[in-house]
């Protein structure tokens, strides 16, 4: 299990969230493993109490299941939940492409490249980790760009069950079109082809219907 560095101002629970939420997209905590409290609040040093709560708060959006009396365990992967997920992205991420190719500065664009250079490095380098947070910075500056920032917190908060499939999806197919398909996207966008740039989105999204199985074959155990 990854532990990462508390933030100031966070708040315990607020910490204790972030830690579980990114060892659950990592797959530190696989889908169908039991969560050790115990284990959990010594690492942290915290109470058990903000643990507690992180995990009811995660059992809320059905990440994590909760028995009385048996513990709490990390649900499996299910497509219907990484499929509605899926599509609250890419309806939001399309639409904003328009707004993207109308708005971008030189700059932004600069930025944008920088991010796919280093997601090139981490895909040499086989960090997966860290390609997918460059993957997820790559879509956040494109909220940056349309200005619409609360849409984006609004979807992130429920792209866990999206991000887990991704990070599998990477260790599983270690495929080089993550890169390929930004440069593309980047491409429609600075030669202000909105359409296009749609369009790319559009199969940059759905791209894991092709990879499924292979997925369910390497890890029939993460699947419900």
């Amino acid at each position: 299990m990854l532990i990462k560095e508390r933030k100031p101002q966070e708040t315990a629970r607020e910490y204790a969230l972030r830690v579980l939420r990114d060892n659950i997209i990592s797959l530190e905590m696989k889908p169908g493993s039991q969560v050790n409290e115990n284990e959990l609040t010594a690492l942290l040093g915290i109470s058990r109490t903000p643990v507690r709560e992180a995990l009811i708060e995660l059992n809320r959006i059905k990440i994590v299941e909760i028995y009385p009396q048996r513990g709490s365990y990390i649900s499996l992967m299910d497509y219907e939940s990484i499929e509605e997920a899926r599509f609250i992205r890419l309806a939001l991420e399309k639409e904003i492409m328009e707004l993207v190719c109308r708005n971008v500065t030189q700059e932004q664009t600069k930025r944008l490249e920088e991010n796919i250079k280093l997601q090139q490095f981490y895909i040499d380098n086989e960090n997966w980790e860290k390609l997918l947070e460059t993957d997820n910075e790559f879509h956040r500056i494109l909220f940056v760009i349309a200005n619409k920032m609360q849409a984006y917190m609004l979807m992130n908060s429920m792209m866990i069950y999206f991000d887990r499939m991704r990070s599998l999806r990477l260790k599983v197919v270690k495929n080089q079109y993550v890169v390929d398909d930004h440069k593309r996207i980047l491409d429609a966008i600075q030669k202000k082809e909105t359409r296009r740039a749609m369009k790319l989105m559009e199969e940059h999204l759905t791209r894991h219907e092709v990879d499924w199985n292979e997925m369910k074959k390497e890890h029939p155990e993460y699947f419900k």
